[in-house]
C-alpha cells in the first residue's frame, strides 16, 4: 500500500503543489493577521505593524461649523491722572465751637433786639443876629384901615388882636407871615397876614459886613369894631 500511494505522489505532482500552496496560504494568512497593509501609494505598498495590545486609533473629531458670534464692543474709560500735591502742615484747632444754648419754649417769647437807630444829625448852627435889625418904613398899624376890616368879622361882631412873626428878606419885602397869638377870629387872623406880606416893607437888616440880610419882626394888630 506504501509503495502504491508513492508511486501515486509521483504520479500527480499537481496534487503536491496543491498541498504546498494550501501551507502557504495559511502561513500567509497567520503573518497577515498582525499586520495592517494600507493602501498603495504611487506604486508603494506601506506596512504598518499593529500591536494587537494597543487599542486602535480614535476617530478623528468632528468639526462644527463655524457660527458668527456678535462683537462686543468694550467701553473704555479714561481716569484723568491723579496729581499729588504737597499736604499743607498747617495745624488747625478741631476743638468744637460752642454756641449758647437756644432759649426753650417754656421761657416765653425771646425779645427781638433791635439795634439802635443811628443818632440824628446835629442842628444847623444859629444864624448870626444882624447887627442892625430890620425896620419898618412906617407903622405896621398904618397899614389897616376900618375899609379893610372883614365882612364875616362885621357881622359877627368880631374883634381883638392878633399876634404876628414877619420873615423879612434881604430886600426889605416880607417872604413870611405866622400868628403867634389868635385874635379869636380866624378871618381877623387870615387877613393880618394877607395885608402884611402885600403892604409892610421894611429897611432890610445889616451884617456885621454891612450887606443886607434877612431878619424877623414880631407885631400886634388890634382889630376894633368901626363906629
Amino acid at each position: 500500500m506504501a509503495e502504491s500511494a508513492y508511486l501515486q505522489t509521483n504520479r500527480s505532482p499537481t496534487a503536491l503543489t496543491v498541498v504546498i500552496l494550501m501551507h502557504g496560504a495559511a502561513l500567509g494568512a497567520l503573518a497577515l493577521s498582525k499586520m495592517e497593509v494600507v493602501k498603495t501609494n504611487f506604486g508603494k505598498t506601506e506596512v504598518i505593524f499593529i500591536d494587537p495590545a494597543k487599542p486602535p486609533p480614535p476617530p478623528p473629531p468632528t468639526v462644527e461649523p463655524k457660527v458668527d458670534q456678535p462683537v462686543q464692543r468694550q467701553v473704555v474709560t479714561t481716569v484723568p491722572p491723579v496729581i499729588e500735591r504737597p499736604v499743607d502742615q498747617t495745624v488747625f484747632d478741631t476743638k468744637p465751637v460752642e454756641y449758647p444754648p437756644l432759649p426753650y419754649a417754656e421761657q416765653g417769647p425771646v425779645e427781638k433786639i433791635v439795634p439802635p437807630s443811628p443818632p440824628p444829625p446835629p442842628p444847623p448852627p444859629p444864624k448870626a443876629k444882624p447887627v442892625e435889625p430890620a425896620r419898618a418904613r412906617a407903622n405896621l398899624g398904618s397899614y389897616v384901615s376900618d375899609a379893610d376890616y372883614p365882612a364875616a368879622a362885621l357881622r359877627s361882631e368880631e374883634q381883638g388882636a392878633t399876634r404876628f412873626r414877619l420873615a423879612v428878606g434881604p430886600d426889605g419885602r416880607v417872604k413870611d407871615c405866622t400868628v403867634t397869638g389868635s385874635s379869636g377870629s380866624s378871618s381877623l387872623d387870615a387877613t393880618t397876614c394877607r395885608l402884611m406880606k402885600s403892604r409892610a416893607r421894611f429897611t432890610p437888616a445889616r451884617d456885621s459886613s454891612g450887606n443886607p440880610t434877612g431878619d424877623t419882626v414880631n407885631n400886634t394888630i388890634r382889630w376894633v369894631l368901626p363906629e
